[in-house]
């Protein structure tokens, strides 16, 4: 999987933020959504997104054949969280490869759960997100959402080779609709989509990001 640019390049945290300023809202509120609770939390913030990702999310929606939408998982992350997830899992690579330098351990953490600093999720920018039937069944798209590169021997990137031709063919379809909507992927997660962040503002050739880190508010 040569040519992926990672959470961790450069580029992307060297992109400035413009704050657009818009609040993280909760999907839930909407109705339109399929929402999974298995990544709930006490305050509802797996929730939340900032509005103008809701309303991409909602077009691509629309846009998906008869008998399918799509399946929300998570949105916004708290970035005390995202630190948490991002420690963990760069202490399991580090106790796995002790003879790894901290830069690699970085890079490598950063295929799968980005640095709180710049993290789409921290910024309500990005969701995990997958596909179901009219009936709201999670559908098989090759791995299960939020499988690692070790665990699924690299079948978690979003072009991977190996993965059943019906698997492949739900993975190019929720990519064509949100992709439409205006979202990006994170290549080595084939559910991760975000829209307004530093890794979007790269990808699309913008000069600056339109959401960075934000606490959600009690008043959320």
């Amino acid at each position: 999987m040569t040519g992926i640019m990672l959470m961790s390049d450069p580029k992307v945290a060297a992109v400035p933020v413009a704050e657009r300023g818009e609040p993280l809202v909760d999907v839930r509120g909407h109705g339109a959504l399929l929402v999974d609770m298995r990544k709930q939390d006490p305050a509802g913030a797996f929730a939340h997104l900032r509005e103008g990702v809701l309303e991409r999310l909602l077009k691509a929606q629309a846009a998906l054949p008869d008998g399918l939408r799509l399946l929300f998982v998570e949105g916004y992350r708290p970035p005390s969280l995202q630190r948490r997830y991002f420690e963990e899992y760069a202490g399991g690579l580090r106790a796995a490869h002790p003879d790894w330098p901290d830069a690699r351990i970085h890079s490598a953490a950063s295929r799968y759960v980005s640095h709180p600093d710049i993290a789409p999720h921290s910024a309500g920018a990005a969701v995990d997100l997958t596909l179901a039937d009219a009936d709201g069944r999670e559908l098989d798209l090759g791995t299960r959402l939020n499988a690692d590169p070790e665990e699924s021997g690299g079948a978690c990137y979003t072009h991977a080779p190996g993965i059943g031709e019906e698997a492949r063919a739900r993975r190019e379809l929720l990519g064509e609709v949100l992709t439409a909507a205006g979202l990006v992927n994170y290549p080595t997660e084939w559910w991760h989509w975000s829209f307004g962040d530093r890794y979007w503002a790269v990808l699309a050739g913008r000069p600056a990001a339109l959401y960075g880190p934000k606490e959600l508010g009690p008043e959320k």
